[in-house]
């Protein structure tokens, strides 16, 4: 291999794998001083350079410069495996950097690829010049992947895996509504409309604020879009996600409010040394400010960088009396200097607890020491509180598992259990295996009406006496349990009829009052 050949091989490999000229030449050179080491020993003194204009090659063995024949002879014919194999590595790891560089340049960048496989919830995606992971954890919440169907996505993580780099993706990650807002919105892409925060629950709902260097464009308009075709279209790839587009202000005071609509809200209440805001709203608005399961003060928290607290004046008032009252038994703590720390928004033990000493000498003007005393007892009554919160909630969970537990028994055995865990009596069911005896006058009904139409009841008349009425009465009963007691022999059970004389008392014969109650019976149903 002379000089041009090399020059030759260097510029196509270089092009080829996109990697640099200079890579390329170190690979070479490494390639035959393994393939020199191997001939001559690896205890010998070996030197190889290249001249990077002309391409010839350079060898000295302990010092001394390898003839050409010599070194022509060591290239062909002993070492041209070893030496592509050297090769082969060298560029294999020059390629693997330079992904590397080229996608770590990108993260947090769009990028669009078509799916070529799913597993397990994961989804491999074909970026071009790599196949990237699209894991299950950055998925939106109930999106699936076809194969071949294209999507956009955040590259998260690059990292290198022996001679190959790996490439996470994301579709959960906040900067993707960011480009996307940058790739649809062309105020965005020119930099005239400022994307100034954005704060994500993925799947669910997002809050945008932006700004504009333009007076004269309505920020929070442009990004909507006529009739809301631009935001539509975001909306569309995010898979039905919920974007708010408030309007960003350096004033806490106004930002806060816009980053909790749709409510409205009263007044906003700083604590700068908590990082805290109160906001106060009215009781029909404070459901709306808080949110489902307090996404929107949640995701107003995360947008403006403060903690949000909301609620109504008489739930502050309430707050206000019930900490200065718990402050008030710390050591060294008066009544003016518990007012003093409920104003600066300190409401709790925990939040007393992470004061620093010396902010609460300057605040409180006592000693160092005293200090010290006060934040140590906050210390403790904070862990004493969240023990109790602790067992509280096992309490709790205890007791939802047993209710869960008598339920799943209640299911398998059949049983009914009151709210106290007692057993319940289910209705008595009839002889017959029919329903109770409180349900069965249909079937009461029903056969006397079968009677009435065999002409066995047209003796009943108005000149009738109740004593003959009454013999009428014990006779059908007399030949309706007969019949019954014949079933019951033969070991039939017929459930779809059941028995008259079943479900007429003893004694009904006897007593005439029971007359008008089976005449109305076979009223009802004639």
């Amino acid at each position: 291999m002379n000089g041009p050949e090399i020059l030759r091989l260097v510029d196509a490999i270089s092009r080829d794998k996109n990697v640099d000229s200079e890579v390329v030449f170190e690979g070479i050179e490494q390639a035959i001083l393994s393939a020199a080491l191997k001939h001559y020993g690896e205890d010998r003194a070996v030197a190889i350079t290249i001249d990077r204009k002309t391409g010839e090659p350079a060898v000295s063995v302990d010092g001394a410069p390898l003839p050409g024949d010599e070194l022509g002879e060591l290239l062909g014919r002993i070492a041209t495996q070893t030496a592509k194999q050297v090769m082969i590595q060298k560029i294999r790891e020059a390629e693997r950097d330079s992904l590397f560089d080229e996608f770590n340049d990108m993260r947090s960048q769009m990028v669009t690829g078509a799916i070529t496989r799913v597993d397990q919830g994961a989804a491999s995606v074909n970026i071009g010049k790599i196949e990237a992971l699209l894991p299950k954890s950055e998925q939106i919440p109930g999106e699936t992947y076809k194969v071949g169907e294209r999507v956009r996505c955040i590259v998260l993580e690059v990292r290198k895996s022996g001679t190959r780099i790996k490439v996470i993706l994301s579709r959960t990650h906040p900067d993707l509504v960011r480009r996307l807002f940058e790739v649809e919105i062309p105020e965005v892409a020119e930099r005239v409309i400022a994307v100034r925060s954005l704060a994500r629950e993925a799947g669910y709902r997002s809050k945008v604020a932006v700004s504009c260097f333009d007076n004269s464009i309505d920020a929070v308009g442009a990004c909507v879009g006529v009739r809301g075709s631009r935001i539509k279209t975001i909306v569309d790839e995010l898979g039905g996600e919920r974007i708010d587009i408030v309007r960003w202000n350096d004033n806490l005071q106004v930002l806060i409010p816009n980053a909790l609509q749709p409510a409205e809200t009263e007044d906003v209440i700083l604590c700068p040394m908590l990082g805290r805001v109160i906001v106060l709203v009215r009781e029909d608005q404070l459901s709306l400010a808080i949110g489902k399961r307090g996404q929107n003060v949640r995701l107003g928290s995360k947008l403006v960088g403060w903690d949000i607290e909301v609620m109504t004046r008489e739930e502050l008032d309430e707050q206000l009396d019930r900490s200065v009252q718990a402050f008030s038994v710390v050591p060294h703590v008066v009544e003016e200097l518990a007012e003093m720390l409920v104003s600066q928004g300190f409401f709790s033990f925990a939040d007393l607890s992470v004061i620093e000493p010396d902010q609460l000498q300057e605040l409180s003007g006592l000693t160092e020491e005293q200090c010290d005393e006060i934040v140590e007892y906050a210390d403790k009554e904070s862990l004493r509180e969240e023990q109790e919160e602790d067992r509280r909630k096992a309490i709790e969970k205890a007791a939802k598992a047993a209710e869960a537990q008598a339920a799943a028994l209640d299911r398998m055995t059949g049983r009914s259990l009151g709210p106290g865990g007692e057993e319940l009596e289910k209705p008595e069911k009839s002889a017959k295996g029919g329903r109770s005896s409180g349900k069965s006058e249909p079937a009461v009904a029903e056969a006397a009406a079968a009677e009435a139409a065999s002409g066995e009841t047209a003796a009943v008349s108005e000149e009738s006496s109740p004593a003959d009425e009454s013999e009428a009465v014990e006779e059908n009963s007399a030949v309706a349990g007969t019949a019954d007691a014949e079933k019951d022999a033969e070991g039939s059970a017929d459930l779809e009829s059941p028995a008259v004389g079943a479900e007429v008392p003893e004694g009904a014969g006897d007593d005439p009052e029971q007359k008008p109650s089976t005449n109305e019976s076979v009223g009802s149903v004639a």
